[in-house]
């Protein structure tokens, strides 16, 4: 019997000895029951390393109805993106409506990855990008003094003031200058904006000024665009401009409040005599779809040269496919002329049938090549030149071409993406007035 006691005591002991032992081997990460490495949910600032240094934006990871979704935050935008997936410490992010994929690894309160761009001919990009939970700064956190001067003590070390219109040039390796039009607004060393080219806007811009320097970034799911300027005694800007990791420019700018683009009306134009823009390129399926057909017959339509990959045609796509809902029981038919930057016609479907997916496309979709500009003025021999994506394309009920516009005005520019918008609304009550 007392042999007996002994031995259940010893036994008692030894699992008291084991129970001492288990959160010692947590701590040394030999068990992953902890969590501690898990993808926590909450506000990150995100930096992507570019040959240009640091870019930063804000991501936001959350649960909506139990699901993950996460948030891309720049300036204004928060962009949602609902093709998240969370597996323990791995994270996977589909960028909406693009082949574009965010992908990262947790440790503690930090994120460790790369985005994946994919771009024409395979020339893919792997940009590293790490990111911290809890910091919500975008190129420096504020300090004591900065808090002072924003209530209201104006301090000597106060930035420069950047707010307002910008006559703004880009030039390339070549020396070649593009004229653009940069508005920005500014409270304390904040600053948001935008900046406006022929060839469309550059979306949602967040950043600081600190000192005389002026730092803007976005990603948008697509665009990897860091800006950073010097400025000049004189107010005028001096800087450079990385898109992501294999494309840079120059650029300068000088405060203008009349500064302007060229029409967007007048870029692009049909070659002379030709009234009449024909196409024939196969649906997603692989059937050809020609402008002759009878769903276009005694139509107003409007041809959109797209791709999906393109963020401007995103915000086009956004703005047509509510359009198409509302005017096509008058009489208006929409077709998106895409060309992609694969070869290959099932990626290439793949990838618009994304693109439809997301924005709830139900007007017609065709594959019309690959995401070149030479290569799709080949394929458009009615225009004099092709000058971006996108390009939109006003036809009357006659089958002749009204209008052309380049470029695209989107939601980041404010009061003109409002005059945009009435303005194409306006053109289409005037084409299906016409018998």
């Amino acid at each position: 019997m007392v042999t007996s006691a002994l031995g259940r005591l010893s036994a008692r002991l030894l699992l008291a000895a084991t129970a001492a032992l288990v959160p010692a081997a947590c701590q040394r990460g030999d068990a992953p029951a902890t969590g501690n490495n898990d993808v926590k949910m909450g506000t990150y600032r995100a930096v992507l390393q570019t040959p240009g240094g640091e870019l930063p934006f804000g991501l936001e990871l959350a649960r909506k109805e139990s699901a993950p979704v996460g948030y891309l935050i720049n300036g204004q935008e928060r962009l949602l993106l609902r093709d998240v997936k969370i597996t323990g410490s791995h994270l996977e992010i589909r960028m909406p409506g693009y082949e574009n994929v965010l992908k990262a690894d947790a440790d503690g309160d930090h994120l460790q990855g790369e985005v994946f761009l994919v771009k024409p001919n395979d020339k893919n990009q792997h940009v590293p990008l790490r990111a911290t939970l809890g910091e919500n700064y975008r190129f420096f956190a504020k300090t004591a003094g900065d808090e002072k001067a924003a209530g209201g003590d104006k301090a000597a070390g106060d930035p420069a003031d950047v707010s307002g219109r910008w006559a703004v040039k880009f030039i390339d390796d070549s020396g070649a200058p593009e004229v653009a039009v940069g508005e920005f607004n500014q409270s304390h060393d904040a600053v948001s904006g935008t900046i406006l080219t022929t060839t469309g806007d550059h979306r949602y811009l967040a950043g600081q000024v600190k000192g005389d320097e002026l730092y803007l970034s976005t990603f948008d799911g697509a665009h990897v665009f860091l800006y950073r300027a010097k400025i000049a005694a004189d107010g005028s800007l001096d800087g450079d401009w990385w898109s992501g990791l294999a494309y840079h420019e120059k650029w300068t700018g000088k405060r203008d409040a009349a500064a302007q683009l060229p029409d967007a009306y007048g870029v692009t134009a049909m070659r002379d005599g030709v009234k009449h823009f024909d196409f024939a390129f196969p649906d997603l399926s692989g059937k050809t779809v020609s402008s002759k057909d009878p769903q276009f017959r005694g139509k107003v339509l409007i041809v959109a040269l797209a791709g999906s990959w393109c963020p401007n045609c995103h915000d086009e796509a956004a703005f047509l496919a509510p359009l198409y809902k509302d005017y096509r029981d008058k009489g208006l038919e929409i077709v998106s002329l895409q060309f992609e930057h694969f070869g290959d016609f099932e990626r290439a479907a793949q990838a618009t049938q994304r693109f439809r997916q997301h924005y709830g496309i139900e007007y017609t979709t065709l594959i019309a090549g690959v995401s070149d500009k030479d290569e799709a003025a080949k394929k458009l021999p009615m225009l004099k030149s092709f000058v971006a994506f996108p390009t939109t394309v006003f036809i009357d009920r006659k089958g002749d071409v009204r209008k052309i516009h380049t470029g695209y005005t989107g939601p980041a520019t404010g009061d003109h993406y409002i005059q945009f918008v009435n303005e194409v609304k306006s053109t289409l009550d005037q084409l299906l007035a016409e018998t």
